[in-house]
C-alpha cells in the first residue's frame, strides 16, 4: 500500500514539475507568443463555428482563457500544459486499469518524455496540442466501453470524439481505428450490442453546428487541409513522401528508443495477436499511424511532422504491454536516470535556442507595435479600435495586444455591412498598397503598413 502511495506521489510531482517548467521557461525567454497561439487568439476574438484553416476548438479554449487572464502570455503557456497534463493523467489512469500495476502505468508516462511532441513543442498552443486530451480520453473510454459496457462511458466517448474532431480533422484517423475495432469485436463475438450506437450520434450532435458552418463557407477548412498536403505532380511523390515521412518519424523517436533501450534488457517479446489487449492497442495506436502512412503513399501527400503530435500518446503503453514481464523484474534506476536527463535536457535546449536566437516569431515586438499603433490612434481619433483586418500574425497580434481587444477579420468580403459603423478599424498589410488606398491615417512599422479609420 505504501509503495502504491509513493508511486502516485511521484507521479503527481512529475506532473506538477512538467507543468511549472514548461510554463515558466517560455514565459521568461519569449518576447511574444508563438504564431499558432496568436492565430488561435485572433480567431477567438471573432468566435465562429469554424475558421479558414481549422475547426473552432483551439479558438474556444484560448478565448476562454483570454476572458479570465487577458493578454498575459504566461496564461497561454499554462493552457497548453494543462492540455498536456490532462492527456498524461488520462493515460496513467488507463494504464492503471489496463495493467493493474502502478509501476507499469508510471513507466508508460515517463517514456513520453522521450517524444518532443510532449515537451519541446508544447509551449505553442495550437490545434495539435488541442487534440491531446481528447485523443487520450477517447482511447480511455473505448477501453472502458468494451470492458464495462456502461452507457455513461459511451456518452463520454461520443463527447470526446466530437470535441477531438472540432480540434482538428486528423482526429478522424483515430475514429477510423476505433470504428474498425468495434467492427472487429462484432465479428469476433458475433453479437451487436445496442450501446455501440450511442457514441456516434452524440459526436455528430456536437459536430452539427460546425458542419452547417462548413457548408455555408464552401468547405474552406477541408480545402485548406488538402492544400497543405501538397499536390502530387508525379508517381515518384507517392514513394518519396511516405519514405520521407517514415524517416522523420524514426528521427523524432530516437530519444524514445534510447529510453526503451535502458528500460528493457532483452528485446524478446512473445506478442500474442489473439490477446484482446494487444488487439485493442493495434487498432487504437498502430492503425491510425499506418493510415497516415498509407494516405501519404496513396495520395502522394506531404505529411507534416507536427501533425503526428497526438498519434504517439499511447506508444509508451504499447511498449510496456509488449515487455511488461521483463519490466516488472528489473530495477528502474538506469531508466529513471536517462529519463531525468531527457526531462532536463529538453527545457534546457529550449532555453538555449530561445536566448541565443533573436529572429524567431517569439522575438516579434508585438506589445511595442501595439503601443505605437495605439498612440497614433489616440492622437487622431476619439473612438476605440473595434476591428483589425489583415493576416493572423500582423493583425492578430494587434487584436491580442491592444487594450480594446478589437475583433480580428481576415478580409471584409461580404462582412462590411455587418460591422458597427461607429467602430474604429485598422487595416494591417502591404504598406505600398495601403498607402495608395487608405482613406484615413496611414503609418508604417516595417515591414507592415497600417491604415487607421476612425472618428475625429
Amino acid at each position: 500500500m505504501k509503495a502504491i502511495k509513493n508511486n502516485l506521489n511521484i507521479f503527481v510531482i512529475f506532473l506538477i514539475l512538467h507543468l511549472i517548467i514548461w510554463t515558466l521557461i517560455p514565459t521568461l525567454t519569449n518576447v511574444n507568443l508563438p504564431l499558432d497561439t496568436i492565430e488561435a487568439l485572433a480567431w477567438g476574438s471573432s468566435l465562429d463555428w469554424g475558421f479558414n484553416k481549422h475547426p473552432p476548438m483551439s479558438a474556444i479554449a484560448v478565448e476562454f482563457f483570454y476572458q479570465i487572464f487577458g493578454s498575459r502570455d504566461w496564461a497561454y503557456y499554462l493552457l497548453s500544459q494543462i492540455f498536456v497534463i490532462i492527456a498524461f493523467f488520462t493515460i496513467y489512469k488507463f494504464s492503471e486499469d489496463f495493467f493493474n500495476n502502478k509501476k507499469l502505468a508510471f513507466v508508460s508516462i515517463l517514456l513520453l518524455e522521450g517524444i518532443f511532441f510532449y515537451n519541446f513543442t508544447t509551449p505553442e498552443f495550437n490545434v495539435n496540442v488541442c487534440q491531446l486530451p481528447f485523443w487520450a480520453l477517447s482511447i480511455y473510454f473505448v477501453w472502458r466501453c468494451i470492458k464495462y459496457d456502461k452507457i455513461i462511458d459511451y456518452i463520454f466517448l461520443g463527447l470526446f470524439i466530437g470535441l477531438g474532431i472540432l480540434s482538428k480533422y486528423l482526429f478522424i484517423y483515430l475514429v477510423i481505428g476505433i470504428k474498425l475495432f468495434f467492427l472487429y469485436l462484432i465479428k469476433k463475438r458475433k453479437k451487436i450490442k445496442s450501446n455501440y450506437f450511442i457514441a456516434g450520434p452524440i459526436a455528430l450532435l456536437i459536430l452539427i453546428p460546425h458542419l452547417i458552418w462548413l457548408v455555408e463557407n464552401d468547405y474552406s477548412t477541408i480545402i485548406y487541409g488538402l492544400q497543405r498536403t501538397g499536390n502530387s505532380s508525379s508517381f515518384v511523390d507517392h514513394l518519396i513522401y511516405p519514405i520521407t515521412f517514415l524517416l522523420k518519424q524514426i528521427g523524432i523517436l530516437i530519444p524514445f528508443f534510447i529510453m526503451v533501450f535502458f528500460l528493457i534488457k532483452k528485446f524478446k517479446s512473445k506478442i500474442k495477436v489473439s490477446d484482446e489487449k494487444t488487439q485493442f492497442l493495434i487498432f487504437t495506436v498502430i492503425i491510425p499511424i499506418l493510415l497516415i502512412f498509407f494516405t501519404s503513399m496513396i495520395m502522394g501527400a506531404k505529411i507534416r511532422t507536427m501533425w503526428m503530435t497526438p498519434f504517439y500518446l499511447y506508444l509508451g503503453v504499447l511498449i510496456v504491454h509488449f515487455f511488461q514481464k521483463d519490466i516488472l523484474k528489473i530495477n528502474l534506476t538506469k531508466f529513471i536516470t536517462i529519463f531525468i536527463i531527457f526531462f532536463l535536457l529538453s527545457p534546457l535546449t529550449y532555453l538555449v535556442v530561445s536566448v541565443s536566437q533573436d529572429n524567431k516569431r517569439t522575438d516579434y515586438p508585438g506589445k511595442e507595435i501595439a503601443y505605437l499603433v495605439q498612440n497614433k490612434w489616440n492622437q487622431n481619433f476619439k473612438n476605440e479600435i473595434k476591428f483589425v483586418i489583415g493576416d493572423e500574425w500582423s493583425a492578430g497580434n494587434l487584436s491580442y495586444h491592444l487594450d480594446s481587444r478589437p475583433s480580428w477579420i481576415l478580409d471584409l468580403k461580404d462582412k462590411a455591412s455587418t460591422l458597427d459603423i461607429n467602430g474604429g478599424v485598422i487595416y494591417a498589410g502591404n504598406p505600398q498598397i495601403l498607402k495608395e488606398i487608405c482613406p484615413g491615417v496611414f503609418g508604417t512599422i516595417k515591414p507592415v503598413g497600417y491604415c487607421m479609420i476612425g472618428q475625429k
